[in-house]
């Protein structure tokens, strides 16, 4: 049993602004959950379960939380998520449709995640929103996809948060023999905890989050992602807020899929045509998702933010 679905790899002529260039969109927002943490959070619950786990805690900010309460829905097991204090009404209303507990505390992902371990009972599993290998095994079968569509991506671009999915997408490229193939890790101004580290050879952790991104709140990234940046090749990006937004409005109108600014900040790079992504033919896009944001929101802050 998965609890994720395989996801289709489009084309997108709509990205594709270099001749002979292909920009290929792994399309996660299509998961049951609307995002990419299904696959790795679906992957983790289920091997809990079959080491006994009689129930599944979580700390996130949507996403993972929501992932978890699906997961554990499907599994019949009972689900608590502790959510941060910046987690939209929406979210948390979508974790409860899936019958999950939800506690609001705390001002960032930090804050939810040590109360959380704090409620880990003898028969309870904790499920980690990005830091756990499951996580990243679960995460790499997106990878896995691409490789038996016969697709072969000469570069990777994809939304870094707390580095989970980086984790995954790694490990998929290297068990299918692409150690090579190079990353760009893009992520907002405000949440840039991965840029700044490699910037300062040091895992570095942000005062706080100081963008509408979220979902990308964690404010320092793993050891494992961290640790990743000198072993496999790897750009960072950072984009601005309005450029994550913009790219989620064309999107919608482009491919007709809501995603969200965390998901938003790959897709900005894709859409501008980056000379760093020139030299490429085939630049894989993980259109990781987010359930976190409705037409109406991207088109607010597109507003506000264009006054600002």
């Amino acid at each position: 049993m998965t609890l994720h679905i395989d996801t289709p790899l489009l084309a997108s002529s709509a990205m594709s602004n270099k001749p002979g260039q292909t920009i290929w969109l792994k399309m996660e927002a299509l998961q049951p959950t609307g995002s990419f943490k299904l696959r790795g959070i679906g992957y983790a619950c289920e091997e809990y379960a079959r080491r006994g786990a009689k129930r599944f805690i979580s700390s996130s900010g949507g996403n993972a939380g929501l992932a978890a309460a699906y997961a554990g829905h499907k599994l019949g097991l009972p689900v608590l998520v502790v959510a941060p204090e910046t987690t939209s009404e929406r979210a948390r209303e979508l974790m409860r449709r899936e019958q999950a507990e939800v506690i609001v505390h705390g001002a960032s992902f930090h804050e939810a995640n040590d109360l959380a371990l704090s409620m880990v009972g003898e028969h309870d599993a904790f499920i980690h929103a990005y830091d756990d290998p499951l996580l990243w095994t679960g995460h790499a079968t997106m990878i896995d996809e691409v490789a038996h569509a016969g697709v072969i991506p000469d570069a990777v671009v994809l939304s870094v948060g707390g580095g989970g999915l980086m984790c995954g997408v790694i490990e998929g490229l290297r068990r299918n023999g692409w150690d090579q193939v190079p990353l760009f890790a893009v992520e907002t101004d405000g949440t840039d905890s991965l840029a700044q580290s490699i910037e300062a050879d040091s895992r570095i952790e942000l005062p706080r989050i100081a963008s509408i991104a979220t979902t990308l709140g964690s404010r320092q990234v793993s050891q494992a992602a961290f640790d990743w940046t000198r072993v496999h090749p790897m750009s960072s990006m950072v984009v601005t807020d309005q450029a994550a937004v913009a790219a989620c409005i064309r999107f919608m109108d482009d491919h007709r899929v809501v995603v969200e600014p965390a998901c938003g900040a790959s897709l900005a790079v894709a859409y501008a045509g980056r000379p760093e992504l020139s030299a490429f033919k085939n630049v894989l896009v993980i259109v990781c998702g987010g359930v976190t944001a409705t037409v109406a929101q991207l088109q607010a802050w597109s507003r506000t933010l264009s006054l600002s």
